[in-house]
């Protein structure tokens, strides 16, 4: 985001951009009653229906584990093995009315809260692969061996005549 954010404000005629932060799957929803322009949308998770996106990259899903756990080690395991581990449960994260889906995992609603539990050996949490770059150190990072690969795209509403959309776009698509 911030490559995207340095590329869009270093082009000619530039408009600010305001960063709305939100709880993963509220994005979609924010892009389509107005509240946001454009959006970074992940595929398979993200209801992509109704919008124009650009592809930015495409990876693998992991899962982050405390370091020292026994799982740590391994060269990799499944979605299955991942959401089982008994002492590390899964994060929940709220649906857009704020409830939480039924579960043993934590009620989380952002990744920090996420990775501090991670780091205390209270939760796991599966990412895409490039969140590897920004972890502190205490965790360890599995690779999941049957996740479906996430795809980032910015989307935007198709009826969008916006050019500082269009230039967002542009440089997004640019890198």
């Amino acid at each position: 985001m911030h490559k995207l954010l340095d590329a869009y404000a270093a082009t000619p005629g530039a408009h600010d951009v305001e960063v709305l932060l939100s709880p993963p799957g509220h994005q979609a929803p924010m892009l389509r009653d107005g509240r946001a322009d454009v959006a970074i949308l992940h595929r398979p998770f993200d209801d992509l229906s109704g919008f124009d996106v650009v592809d930015l990259s495409v990876e693998e899903q992991v899962v982050v584990l405390p370091g020292g756990h026994p799982e740590s080690t391994r060269a990799s395991m499944t979605v299955a093995e991942a959401a089982s581990i008994p002492d590390l449960p899964l994060p929940r994260w709220p649906h857009l009315d704020g409830s939480y889906p039924e579960g043993p995992g934590p009620e989380l609603r952002d990744l920090t809260q996420v990775l501090q539990l991670v780091q205390l050996g209270r939760a796991a949490v599966v990412l895409p692969e490039s969140a590897r770059a920004d972890l502190r150190d205490g965790l360890a990072v599995v690779p999941l061996a049957d996740a479906a690969q996430v795809t980032t795209v910015i989307a935007w509403p198709p009826h969008s005549t916006s050019a500082a959309v269009a230039g967002l776009v542009r440089s997004a698509s640019e890198l």
